[in-house]
């Protein structure tokens, strides 16, 4: 994520008379903010009113405030920028704290703007009164709540400036109704000093020295990388240093396209579903190179029996993630980018001066693990589709340069293995929160920050249902997204773990949806009622006619229901809390499974 503090803004000050709703807005355009997403309601109508005036914002008015937050998680997501949001008091601040939750586990620069009842009011139990400051203190970097309008222009740049450096994340700005209504003299100043606010992006060169001595002495090291690369727009110096150093490199969930797949290097993500070669180099190594990532518990199984033998390096721009988990033998506290150059020239004087130690012997046993256990599928056991080859053929058909969002639970999971990602910001998903419903107003956010691309929300049944409704936006603001529907009628994750864990007890997760006649909803009728191109997929020889003819449709959305089979399962997978040594692959099926 840029940390220039002085990005978007104008550095001439201004001044001129106007409301404290014109100066959110002014704020904003000072900003370089270019979208916005929101709902009207009762505290934040002035905001509204002002809106209708001459302004360079572009606002998208969404059917559901958490639609609005998740669509400004996609915009942030696939640009960098800060994305922001808008809603009223009350039900509407409440909406969003789903998608505020969300960037805040996942890192995501977000702008909350909320409404709120007049300050007179407040602690009258108000209409729509909530305190929205303090509900979302633990899941924002910081809440600001402005009571004057003279206020306004300092939280609005503030609130930006902390959104946007260090580690990225949510930041809300409450705002009192007559504090909107106010008028002030508008004086705009960009500098913002926060007392107490100074992330540290410059590494400690002996620290860096000392990363660099453990990697030269290591025979079995691995660069475990996770989302802070990306967010830090380090891939090309990832790139560099990765094969600067030989070492083999897992991308975490996060970290998808960080590292492209086809680099002879990356051997895949690693965690609960990761790839057999990528847990095992992990859970083998004699040294972690850790950078941008934080020992989540999807990537380590039981933390206490997590890579035993290997020694670590942590490097991260927030210092509460440094020994959170696991102790760090070397702690580094800084911005990726920064910390990857400064370890590439370590690293490049230290191989002038002495012989690194000889990793071949550990890459020939990944090869052999590569040979052994390649990515595949076993076929339907209902001769139903297998989604695995939907979604594979998705990423094949469009290609690296579109970008892929996925809702959460299989689809998920399958999405982050079968499509191939080779750059940066190509790989969208809930991941921290693991938010149902993410997937169709984040693809809506992505794509209007990149409508040159081709966007995807690869959803499932049951999150599709979650927020469906805004396709109505993507409709009426020519926004044409494209939906996968993987529909195998149930909560697929849940049925997993029931068929596992829970002796195929299926307690409340199937959902009718289309293995029969009866389907609540249609999905076909669903998204053509919302104006979307809509087709079913029931066999194999219809995937391609239907995924290119999605690629070939850009004045609407378009949505695909692919009826595939509710048996297919996510493999490989660590149970949760126990060791990634015990990692489960379906050996059994291995005969039948189509490679790679």
């Amino acid at each position: 994520m840029n940390s220039d503090t002085s990005t978007g803004y104008q550095d001439k000050p201004r001044s001129d008379r106007m409301t404290g709703a014109q100066a959110v807005l002014r704020s904003l355009e000072l900003l370089g903010v270019s979208d916005v997403f929101g709902l009207p309601g009762g505290a934040v109508l002035p905001l509204y009113d002002a809106l209708n005036e001459d302004n360079d914002l572009r606002h998208i008015l969404v059917r559901h405030e958490q639609g609005g937050g998740h669509a400004a998680e996609g915009f942030a997501a696939a640009s960098g920028k800060v994305g922001v949001c808008i809603a009223t008091s009350g039900p509407g601040a409440t909406n969003l704290v789903t998608a505020i939750g969300d960037a805040y586990m996942d890192s995501v620069p977000l702008l909350a703007i909320t409404g709120q009842v007049f300050s007179h009011l407040m602690g009258s139990d108000a209409f729509q009164e909530v305190d929205i400051v303090g509900i979302t203190m633990p899941i924002t970097k910081h809440s600001f709540l402005v009571k004057k309008a003279e206020d306004i222009p300092k939280a609005i740049a503030a609130a930006y400036e902390i959104a946007n450096t260090g580690r990225p994340g949510p930041v809300l700005v409450d705002i009192t109704k007559d504090a909107q209504e106010a008028e002030f003299d508008f004086v705009w100043d960009p500098r913002v000093e926060l007392s107490g606010y100074r992330p540290i992006t410059k590494a400690n060169s002996k620290q860096i020295q000392a990363a660099a001595e453990l990697i030269a002495e290591s025979e079995r090291p691995v660069f475990y990388i996770g989302g802070g690369v990306g967010r830090a727009g380090a891939s090309e110096e990832m790139l560099q240093l990765a094969e600067l150093v030989g070492a083999p490199v897992v991308t975490t969930l996060m970290a998808r396209g960080v590292f492209p797949d086809s680099h002879p290097q990356h051997l895949g993500m690693p965690g609960m579903h990761g790839t057999v070669p990528a847990v095992l180099a992990l859970q083998e190594s004699d040294l972690l190179i850790t950078i941008g990532a934080r020992f989540d518990d999807r990537v380590t199984g039981k933390a206490a029996l997590f890579a035993p033998d290997a020694k670590v390096i942590h490097a991260d721009i927030d210092p509460a993630e440094i020994g959170k988990i696991r102790a760090a033998d070397v702690p580094i506290v800084g911005d990726a980018g920064e910390v990857i150059s400064d370890l590439i020239a370590a690293i490049s004087t230290s191989k002038i001066g002495r012989d690194f130690a000889d990793i071949s012997a550990w890459w020939e046993h990944l090869h052999d693990l590569q040979e052994k256990f390649p990515l595949g599928y076993a076929p339907t056991s209902d001769g139903l589709l297998a989604p695995q080859q939907v979604i594979q053929r998705i990423g094949e058909l469009t290609g690296p340069e579109g970008i892929y969002v996925a809702g959460v639970g299989q689809h998920q999971m399958w999405a982050a293995q079968f499509i191939k990602y080779e750059r940066p910001n190509s790989w969208l998903n809930s991941g921290g929160a693991g938010t149902m419903g993410y997937a169709v107003p984040a693809a809506m956010g992505a794509k209007v920050a990149e409508p040159d691309r081709v966007v995807w929300a690869i959803d499932g049944d049951g999150c599709f249902q979650m927020t469906n409704q805004e396709l109505a936006t993507c409709t009426v603001n020519n926004i044409p997204i494209k939906v996968a529907v993987i529909n195998n009628s149930s909560l697929g994750m849940i049925r997993q773990w029931q068929t596992l864990i829970y002796d195929g007890r299926y307690s409340n997760s199937e959902l009718n949806t289309g293995h029969g006649t009866a389907r609540i909803p249609d999905f076909v009728k669903l998204g053509e009622a919302y104006g979307c191109l809509s087709i079913r997929v029931e066999r194999e020889d219809q995937i391609d006619d239907a995924i290119k003819l999605a690629l070939e449709t850009n004045d609407r959305p378009v949505v695909i229901e692919f009826v595939v089979s509710s048996d297919s399962m996510v493999w490989p997978m660590v149970r949760q809390g126990t060791s990634n040594s015990d990692i489960q692959y379906a050996l059994e099926h291995a005969p039948q499974w189509e490679e790679e």
